[in-house]
């Protein structure tokens, strides 16, 4: 088991992905930002995503610390380097893994204000918050650190593999409001999360003690729930390509299902004014196959071991401290397996934002608004946040988004958030006839030097879309 909370953390570092996708959302061309947020307003009446290039999308991240801190030559001495980072960040920084592939996607009008869309896509998301005590106990000990408490609530992870099928609805009211929902099915491939964990660590002097110090380990409840990965660790000559072709077999037809929301609102407070919110994912995963759940529980105190030198005859053996020092471990601090069923929430996210245009354009073919004005020029902020278990991670983006031409629309925008001060972003997008394709690019300061960076961003797509 703790086999996989390193394998789950060593992702995190490498591979450090997150969910705040400021540049497409939004959108009025792109049926993507139906996926941020169902009410958005739309001005297309269909729309076919080609299979599994509709949507790529991955974006990196981690608070306090880069790549470049830890495998920079600056320093030949890796434990310093490591030492370094390690008094650098703290308990609330994190590292967070996200990636979606849509694999189908279509849409079409309904009447004349609703708009139909469904489909199919694959997500993978991580989440670890930095095991601050955990981990300078594990790498400095406790030498330096005489009555200090380390705490084992410092250890908080999320992690899971699923398939979503999903159909939503975008409904225009009037000339001002139009709003919308989508349900979701998720289908559950893998899942470990550990989010309740206790425990305190504790080293005091004790001089009029049997010994210099005393050890001891309170209330220790460490419990680490998983689904989708029992099966694989048991199972017979398991290899990594034998495990691959497992999860892909589950990719349509998970074990474990769920079932989630989303909703959203756009109003235009006057013709060039408009404000918009949504709420994604707000639902609930049920684990019921293929469950294990790892229990590490206790506690114990000890002043270490006090060997005695009493004279032995021939036949007599030494004292077994170590073993009897096992034996105290073993009844005190125990492990239990069990195999209990367990929900989780999935990491909602909010968006909400403001927007104004100027520079009307010539009119679009818009089936939601009828003769009226496009601006060329929209300049927005938006606020997204995910929800998280020690509570919400969230940035702010403002934008320029600048209608070229009929074809092609680019967005600039600048971002603050946990990862960067200075994030910088590109969008653009182009349709030939009917056939769409869009790169969004974020922190684009960072990809000068992606070591140096704290997070990267990178989203494309293809599809067709159609107006009447």
């Amino acid at each position: 088991m703790w086999r996989l909370v390193f394998i789950i953390s060593f992702l995190s570092i490498g591979f450090c992905f997150a969910q705040n996708r400021p540049l497409l959302y939004n959108v009025d061309d792109l049926p993507q930002a139906l996926l941020q947020n169902p009410g958005t307003r739309i001005d297309f009446t269909k729309h076919i995503g080609i299979p599994f290039f509709s949507q790529i999308h991955l974006f990196a991240g981690s608070t306090g610390v880069t790549a470049h801190d830890i495998f920079s030559d600056s320093n030949p001495n890796v434990n310093q380097r490591v030492q370094r980072v390690m008094g650098k960040i703290t308990a609330s920084d994190y590292f967070s893994v996200n990636e979606q592939l849509e694999i189908l996607s279509f849409g079409w009008q309904v009447g004349q204000k609703g708009y139909i869309s469904t489909g199919i896509y694959q997500e993978l998301d991580i989440f670890a918050y930095f095991p601050k005590d955990p981990a300078v106990l594990a790498f400095e000990g406790n030498a330096d650190y005489i009555g200090r408490n380390f705490e084992f609530s410092d250890a908080i992870f999320t992690g899971e593999v699923l398939t979503v099928y999903h159909v939503g609805f975008n409904y225009k009211l009037d000339a001002k409001l139009s709003v919308g929902g989508r349900v979701k099915l998720y289908s559950g491939i893998f899942n470990a999360e550990s989010t309740n964990n206790g425990g305190v660590f504790r080293t005091d002097r004790t001089p009029g003690g049997p010994n210099f110090y005393r050890h001891s380990l309170e209330g220790l409840d460490i419990v680490v729930n998983t689904s989708g990965y029992a099966s694989l660790r048991d199972e017979k000559d398991m290899t990594v390509d034998k495990a691959v072709s497992e999860l892909l077999s589950r990719s349509f037809f998970g074990q474990n299902i769920g079932m989630g929301v989303d909703v959203g609102f756009n109003y235009r407070v006057t013709e060039q004014f408009a404000i918009n919110a949504s709420i994604q994912d707000l639902g609930l995963m049920s684990h019921q196959k293929d469950v294990e759940n790892a229990h590490y529980f206790g506690s114990y105190e000890t002043d270490g071991l006090e060997p005695l030198f009493p004279e032995l005859g021939p036949n007599e053996s030494t004292i077994p401290y170590w073993d009897i020092f096992e034996e105290e471990l073993d009844v005190n601090l125990r492990e239990e397996t069990l195999f209990n069923e367990y929900n989780t929430w999935r990491p909602f996210k909010v968006n909400a934002s403001i927007e104004f245009g100027t520079g009307k354009a010539i009119l679009p073919c818009d089936y939601l608004i009828f003769k009226k004005p496009k601006y060329s020029n929209l300049f927005g902020m938006l606020f997204s946040g995910v929800n998280r278990p020690k509570g919400p991670t969230y940035g702010v983006t403002a934008y320029w988004d600048r209608k070229v031409t009929d074809q092609t629309r680019v967005r600039l925008a600048y971002g603050i958030d946990d990862f960067s001060l200075t994030k910088l972003g590109f969008m653009v997008s182009s349709r030939f006839n009917n056939f769409n394709i869009y790169l969004a690019a974020n922190d684009l300061i960072g990809y000068t030097n992606l070591a140096k960076a704290n997070s990267a961003s990178l989203q494309l797509g293809m599809q067709f879309i159609f107006k009447d």
